[in-house]
């Protein structure tokens, strides 16, 4: 097993036509198995910062290295093991696609694009919807779904692929308080099964999981803390940034 699931060095993201870094300078090491919690006001760096680890946005400068494959040549493995659930996904009402194909289309990275889905991958699509409680919805159109209903699909979808590495980007922004509690029930659950790496983005402070081992916060593109859950939310330096965020963050 890979002792370190990412590592990051001296990492920096521009956007194209931006002047100013989205991340900027970022050194990261997460071993395998952690569950990180990324606080961090909005606009402050967090999605770029799943981004970059997934190779979906190209390091401007630096090195990254994902479950021991260096993204920047070996960018389709990493995706291959890494599941990735999106804030604000693209819901269009009229979207004919069924929950249960929704699914299945995390598999494809698993099984390969030129090969058929058999009886096996099913059976794994069906199992991320039960452990969702998502089954009865198996059959219905995604775009006929409550935005806390397909955020559950989404995270089926990422269970169904059997990562290594799981990125959540603001992962319960549309559930409601019972909803959010058994999706994180759900989530320690199969950490702990799986022995998976969790990283997750949140901008609220009152919802870092127990679970979480540790909490990196960011700002301005920076990491400006890092420490162990229970530390990094007793501080004073975090109460005091949050402070400064304000009460509109997202």
């Amino acid at each position: 097993m890979v002792t370190d699931a990412v590592v990051m060095e001296d990492v920096s993201v521009v956007y194209e036509g931006e002047r100013i870094a989205a991340i900027h300078q970022v050194d990261l090491e997460i071993p395998s198995g952690q569950f990180v919690t990324v606080l961090g006001p909005n606009g402050a760096g967090k999605t770029t910062l799943l981004e970059a680890i997934n190779g979906l946005l190209p390091s401007t400068s630096g090195r990254v290295k994902v479950l021991g494959f260096d993204l920047a040549t070996e960018g389709r493995e990493v995706r291959k093991r890494t599941g990735y659930v999106i804030q604000n996904f693209a819901l269009d009402p009229l979207d004919p696609f069924l929950c249960r194909d929704v699914v299945m289309m995390a598999r494809a990275a698993r099984i390969g694009t030129l090969r058929f889905p058999d009886e096996g991958d099913w059976d794994k699509v069906d199992q991320a919807l039960e452990a969702v409680c998502m089954t009865a919805f198996a059959g219905r159109p995604v775009g006929k779904l409550s935005g806390g209903e397909f955020q559950k699909v989404l995270l089926a979808r990422a269970m169904a692929q059997e990562p290594d590495l799981l990125l959540l980007d603001e992962p319960f922004a549309n559930l409601d308080i019972d909803a959010r509690r058994e999706a994180l029930r759900l989530l320690e659950r199969w950490r702990e099964d799986q022995d998976i790496t969790v990283v997750m983005v949140s901008h609220d402070i009152s919802k870092v999981p127990r679970a979480c081992d540790r909490i990196v916060v960011i700002d301005k593109g920076r990491i400006v803390m890092d420490g162990p859950r229970n530390e990094v939310l007793a501080s004073e330096d975090l109460t005091r940034l949050f402070g400064a965020w304000g009460d509109g963050d997202e």
